[in-house]
């Protein structure tokens, strides 16, 4: 089992849970259906499956290319210790635990299940036809917060699709530096990526743009829900985490890609997380 803990990079989940949470919790303050301590597990589950599913699909696809990529040969598929028997298996039952869950939480989630599965195992093909394929990922990962407000709801609202656009465009803009990495390698494999399609300059830039698109969409909350200084605080400790992975990659400086990526992304949706919870609390 361990070794799946590993293909899936549960490190990962990082990124989308907080703002599921906030969905959840969003749901659960501003309208007349109350907490239920169910909903949140069930909601909680479908995120793990969902994530086990995209990624694990993402190393079986993915598996010819990392092998010879010198910075993806020793993941798990390419190095021998998964099968791509094995996470394709991994794949189709978290796919099957995924909709089961839904199915036990309402009839829209359940409807709504192979929609969210096409976007994010779609994600995985991306890279072969389209340079958008930051904003697949974004989208995917984007579909959290709604998700979770719908878990609660079973209706759409505005607010939490601002939460959604927010994830979409912040990741979207994360995983262009990331892909900095592999420009070269994009290229000569005739891959899609920003870098590849832009160079690293121009690149950066869109990250730099997507990243503003962020943080406006984690402000406007503030005009239709009454939302207080823990979340402007919040807003302002995730914008300055955004600049921040700005200021410590450059086109010819890409050793602190990772933290970046991972360092910094990971703290900041955590700590806006937090501080959306703090104004729920004490502030509501």
């Amino acid at each position: 089992m361990n070794k799946y803990f590993s293909l899936v990079l549960f490190a990962h989940s990082i990124f989308a849970l907080p703002f599921a949470i906030i969905g959840f919790f969003l749901a659960v303050n501003t309208t007349d259906y109350p907490f239920a301590w169910m909903k949140l597990l069930l909601m909680l589950a479908c995120m793990v499956f969902a994530r086990n599913a995209a990624m694990a699909f993402n190393r079986y696809l993915d598996r010819d290319i990392d092998a010879v990529n010198p910075r993806t040969a020793m993941r798990d598929i390419p190095a021998g210790r998964v099968s791509p028997r094995q996470a394709l298996t991994f794949t189709i039952v978290n796919c099957v635990l995924f909709i089961g869950a839904t199915g036990l939480i309402n009839t829209v989630c359940l409807y709504l299940s192979p929609v969210a599965l096409a976007v994010v195992l779609g994600y995985s093909y991306t890279k072969r036809f389209t340079p958008l394929c930051h904003l697949v990922l974004g989208l995917g990962l984007g579909l959290a917060p709604l998700g979770a407000y719908l878990v609660v709801t079973g209706t759409f609202h505005l607010v939490p699709v601002f939460y959604s656009l927010a994830v979409l465009f912040w990741v979207g803009g994360f995983d262009i530096i990331y892909a900095l990495q592999d420009e070269e390698f994009d290229r000569e494999q005739h891959l899609n990526s920003i870098p590849a399609w832009l160079g690293k300059r121009k690149a950066l830039r869109l990250s730099e743009f997507f990243h503003m698109l962020s943080a406006i969409f984690v402000v406007l909350p503030l005009f239709y829900v009454p939302l207080r200084w823990f979340y402007i605080a919040g807003v302002i400790f995730y914008v300055l985490l955004l600049i921040y992975q700005h200021r410590i990659v450059s086109p010819t400086d890409l050793s602190r890609v990772n933290r970046a990526f991972m360092t910094t992304n990971g703290v900041a949706s955590v700590v806006f997380a937090v501080f959306f919870l703090c104004d729920v609390i004490f502030l509501w």
